[in-house]
């Protein structure tokens, strides 16, 4: 099978690195910058568990432009959920008839966005990456929250997650299968909500989730969401652990109990930080329209309020227009939960 990966960035870079390294043939198609410095440094991939993988830079086939795509059997799909309909557009110019597109992107609308645009000419699934990646410099990208790529169940998937399997070096980059996959995506959105939060903190993940009053202003904003979910009659899938309905609890729940027994469950190394922070520290659009905007879009459709989201979503917007954006987690609370206690018995 050959694989190409279309934005790779500190995903695709992970993803398609492990990959490679467990023997799959992959080639990556990315931005000039991660491009010249792959042909310097070549790939080294890391995680949080002391886990270590080298490619030599002619071992890395990266290039930039698309038409990179020909040939390619599945299509994987890194770019930002805002660069999904022209990344559409690519594959339809440059990608074999008949090429399987898995999408590997936050949020739950990149599929339907990719099946209309590209119609009867290519297959698309869905995936998610329920762990955090973190592009290092000189190369190296980092993983630093367990867990394994969910992507749907499909013979060509079947086919990959078994040569990755075989081989240790690609074990970071694991594939569990599933058929559900809409549920999935909403399940992995509600853990997506802290990514805000994190961008707003200026903190890395452990360090913002240490602190209870970020952790209530996320908890609200997923009690919000499945508020939201029950009303569209969608149930979303449990990712990790705890299942979604006990999830703002175990986030809200006190330091004691949530920094030594939840946070050493989920695995996160001081290295770890959201995408989102990383896109305003760089200037760059973040992911919000499809992160806690898709929150605030769905109760929109039912005429609802989403109060919650709908600020947290602004205050992104602010920070994407560099307005200050660094909030203690005191103040952060005070902001997005005043007037709007989602929870009052669990002090949210």
């Amino acid at each position: 099978m050959n694989v190409a990966i279309l934005g790779a960035g500190s995903v695709g870079c992970f993803v398609g690195g492990a990959w490679a390294a467990a023997g799959v043939a992959v080639r990556f198609v990315g931005r000039p910058r991660i491009a010249e410095e792959v042909a310097a440094e070549g790939l080294t991939l890391t995680d949080f568990s002391g886990w270590q993988a080298r490619l030599a830079p002619d071992a890395v086939d990266f290039g930039t432009r698309p038409a990179a795509l020909a040939g390619a059997d599945l299509i994987v799909l890194a770019v930002k959920s805002h660069g999904t309909a022209e990344a559409a557009k690519e594959i339809a110019r440059h990608a074999r008839k008949g090429a399987l597109v898995l999408s590997l992107q936050n949020g739950v609308s990149n599929v339907e966005t990719l099946r209309a645009a590209l119609k009867d000419r290519f297959e698309v699934i869905q995936g998610i990456v329920p762990f955090n990646v973190a592009h290092l410099g000189h190369g190296r990208f980092h993983k630093g929250v367990a867990g394994d790529l969910i992507v749907q169940e499909h013979a060509a998937t079947r086919a990959l997650a078994a040569a990755v399997a075989r081989a240790p070096e690609g074990a970071p980059a694991r594939l569990r299968l599933a058929d559900d996959m809409p549920a999935v995506a909403w399940g992995k959105l509600l853990i997506n909500l802290n990514n805000a939060v994190n961008a707003l903190s200026g903190r890395s993940l452990l360090e913002q989730l240490k602190q209870r009053d970020y952790r209530r202003v996320v908890a609200a904003s997923i009690v919000e969401a499945l508020d939201v979910l029950a009303a569209a009659g969608i149930a979303p899938a449990q990712i990790g652990p705890i299942p979604p309905k006990l999830l703002p609890h175990a986030i809200a729940a006190p330091n004691l109990v949530f920094n030594n027994l939840f946070l050493k469950v989920q695995k996160i190394d001081a290295k770890a930080r959201s995408s989102m922070a990383d896109d305003i520290r760089a200037g760059r659009p973040t992911e919000i329209d499809f992160l806690n905007g898709e929150v605030v879009r769905l109760a929109q459709r039912l005429k609802r309020k989403a109060p919650v989201n709908a600020a947290i979503v602004d205050l992104v917007k602010q920070a994407e227009l560099g307005i200050e954006h660094l909030w203690s987690p005191e103040d952060l609370r005070a902001h997005v939960l005043q007037g709007h206690k989602v929870a009052p018995v669990f002090g949210y």
